[in-house]
């Protein structure tokens, strides 16, 4: 049983950095799949914060059809919701709910692919293989299981607006972070986040994302030091941003810190994972995520440093996103670089693949553009 990973995707974007557009990227995606047992689409496989729903499909099911010519008819893939296209889940979750005496959510629920009309649309797009959904995780092996990593917004330390708009909803749903247990605990809290970001979308040109994406890079590229920001300007911002987070903390929003280089970043994202694997009571030796978009553990990372606490074994499994503000300037192969994707034979252990590091910027980018002009 060969078992490929791949994660954040966020196929439709209005951003134009959903590097699967560009077919140099894909055919060598699809090189990599080809014979693959099963296909794990860890979420965020679609981008549905940019706009209406049925943009984002409309770019997404060709691309998605091209890799499936890759896969057989015996080929299982395994839809998972991410944050940004939660809406692939929603309805199958939703439908849980209105029954009669709802049993709680697992970890590893299954559902068919047409439970929902996105879903069904990836089923059809993914043909000749069979399409299943699993959520929140799914199970490789004995010794290895996956999600996408979303709920870790409750626990990490970076302000960004998911953790915020997760600390609002902690104090109104009464349900604190520390602690957070179960997989309903968590869609309780975030469930109502990610269905506001969707219907946004579908109402308001540009949704959420753009907006907050385009603010929060130019925030990190001031804060960090980026090139073209005068040290007094960093030095004044830094001051309002530990101030800003002082003030989040005191408003029991956190804990928080304001420290965003990219050391604090990793470290935060693999610490709230680590909390979320504990929240879940995932006992696995190896759990698999995405989301965060740093891929790990990479050769140059210390391998301790993605054992957590419940002596279980992280990888991330990085992103097919052209992220600029993370990789100006990078070397092919950093942290960032987009093309990741994990394999697990049998009963083996994950190993993380780097399949553009072959690959120039250039090479990467192509033609691609945002596809909203007003951008």
């Amino acid at each position: 049983m060969r078992t490929v990973v791949i994660s954040d995707l966020h196929l439709g974007g209005r951003l134009g950095v959903d590097i699967l557009r560009n077919s140099t990227n894909r055919e060598l995606l699809k090189e990599f799949i080809t014979g693959a047992d099963r296909l794990v689409l860890l979420g965020d496989t679609l981008e549905l914060r940019h706009g209406p729903a049925r943009e984002a499909v409309a770019i997404a099911m060709p691309i998605l059809a091209d890799l499936a010519s890759a896969l057989g008819k015996k080929t299982e893939v395994v839809i998972v919701g991410g944050n940004h296209d939660h809406a692939v889940v929603s309805p199958w979750l939703d439908a849980r709910r209105r029954e009669q005496d709802p049993a709680p959510l697992t970890n590893f629920e299954t559902a068919p692919a047409d439970s929902g009309w996105v879903s069904g649309l990836i089923e059809e797009a993914m043909r000749p293989a069979k399409a299943v959904l699993g959520y929140p995780c799914v199970r490789i092996n004995e010794d290895v299981v996956a999600f996408h990593g979303n709920y870790l917004d409750r626990h990490i330390s970076v302000p960004t607006f998911e953790r915020l708009a997760a600390g609002v909803m902690s104090k109104i749903t009464g349900r604190p972070s520390d602690q957070a247990v179960g997989a309903d605990d968590y869609e309780a809290v975030l469930a109502p986040m990610y269905a506001w970001a969707y219907e946004l979308a579908q109402q308001v040109p540009g949704g959420m994302g753009i907006g907050a994406h385009g603010a929060s890079t130019k925030a990190w590229k001031v804060l960090a030091g980026g090139s073209g920001h005068r040290p007094m300007r960093k030095k004044a911002a830094a001051i309002g941003f530990a101030g800003a987070v002082g003030l989040l903390n005191t408003a029991k929003l956190g804990p928080l810190r304001s420290d965003i280089s990219p050391q604090a970043l990793r470290k935060a994202g693999i610490a709230a994972a680590g909390d979320a694997v504990a929240g879940l009571g995932l006992d696995a030796k190896h759990v698999l995520y995405g989301h965060t978009h740093r891929a790990g553990p990479l050769p140059t990372d210390m391998l301790s440093e993605w054992m957590v606490s419940g002596g279980q074994q992280l990888w991330n499994t990085g992103s097919w996103v052209f992220e600029q503000h993370f990789l100006s300037g990078a070397p092919q192969g950093s942290s960032y670089w987009p093309g990741r994707a994990i394999e697990v034979i049998d009963d083996g252990e994950p190993v993380l693949h780097s399949l553009l590091n072959g690959l120039t910027e250039t090479e990467i980018v192509g033609d691609l553009k945002p596809n909203d002009e007003t951008l």
